[in-house]
């Protein structure tokens, strides 16, 4: 993987962790990792309205194998969110020994497969999918505020 994903990954990884334990994005699981991307690097990103249509956009079924440091991991989750239910899916920010941060009640760390021994309020459980790389969700990504020469 090419160096500057690394520092993107750094820098995304850092802003998440100083979210550990806060409830702010409780049921944003998606709006937390975009946010660590895009907030620890000064980007912008463009992916899809859920965790679900973000996995579709990324083809993150695609990808086989234990998700590298730095990938969106992605789950199936069909449950009830601000009183409607469908398959919102569910995302992560892969850490490293198996392990995602991730917005679940609150900014959590959690084996990546122990995500699925998770109990939403209305009884449903995440199903993993798959994942993304950073090559992948980082496409078209803009600079914000860039420098004017």
């Amino acid at each position: 993987m090419a160096s500057i994903y690394q520092e993107y990954i750094t820098n995304a990884i850092a802003w998440a962790m100083t979210h550990l334990g806060s409830p702010e994005y409780a049921g944003r699981c998606l709006s937390f990792v975009e946010d660590a991307m895009e907030q620890g690097n000064q980007i912008e990103m463009f992916g899809g309205a859920s965790a679900h249509e973000s996995a579709v956009e990324y083809q993150a079924a695609a990808q086989h194998g234990t998700p590298p440091r730095g990938a969106f991991v992605f789950y199936d989750w069909i449950g009830t969110l601000n009183g409607e239910r469908k398959n919102w899916g569910h995302v992560g920010l892969m850490l490293d020994d198996m392990k995602i941060i991730h917005a679940w009640d609150v900014v959590r760390v959690d084996e990546y497969r122990a995500i699925e021994t998770l109990t939403a309020s209305d009884g449903s459980h995440p199903t993993y999918l798959g994942w993304a790389p950073p090559q992948r969700f980082l496409q078209g990504m803009k600079q914000r505020n860039p420098v004017k020469l």
